[in-house]
């Protein structure tokens, strides 16, 4: 890619027509990190957190995320998402959280699934930082993106 697809040549921002392209499955996964302390982590694995579960919620608030990401992200077009996961996982810098969102559309899930992450991320930050002021939302990323034809 020699420039960028959302601005025109007079340099004005510009949704990228997709009109012409076929629709094709495709899938983007994601990852981030929320870095907390030993003693916040092990406060929240012994569920001693005002809020509840901040597991279960933060991962609904990541699914929900990317079914919207279109309302947050100007640009980004509409899209008819077939499957959204998010899983977080506990390991000893604090959580690691995956997503993985697939559809069959003319364009990527790519900011669907950053989406994902980081609205998990920001669901986790908030529902810990009673135990953990310092927490520290990293390492957001694309881990992969796929297209192939539908049968």
């Amino acid at each position: 890619m020699t420039r960028l697809t959302h601005v025109d040549s007079t340099g004005k921002a510009r949704m990228v027509d997709i009109g012409g392209k076929d629709l094709v499955r495709r899938t983007a996964a994601a990852e981030g990190r929320v870095l907390i302390s030993e003693q916040a982590r092990q406060v929240i694995l012994d569920a001693g957190l005002p809020k509840g579960n901040p597991f279960e919620v933060a991962r609904l608030a990541g699914i929900e995320a990317a079914k919207r990401t279109s309302g947050l992200i100007p640009l980004c077009h509409n899209i008819n998402l077939d499957f959204v996961d998010v899983d977080v996982d506990v390991d000893e810098s604090g959580f690691l959280i995956r997503s993985r969102v697939s559809c069959r559309w003319a364009t990527g899930v790519e900011m669907e699934a950053l989406t994902a992450v980081a609205v998990t991320a920001l669901t986790l930050y908030d529902m810990c930082k009673a135990v953990d002021s310092r927490m520290a939302i990293s390492q957001i990323r694309l881990l992969e993106k796929t297209k192939s034809p539908l049968p």
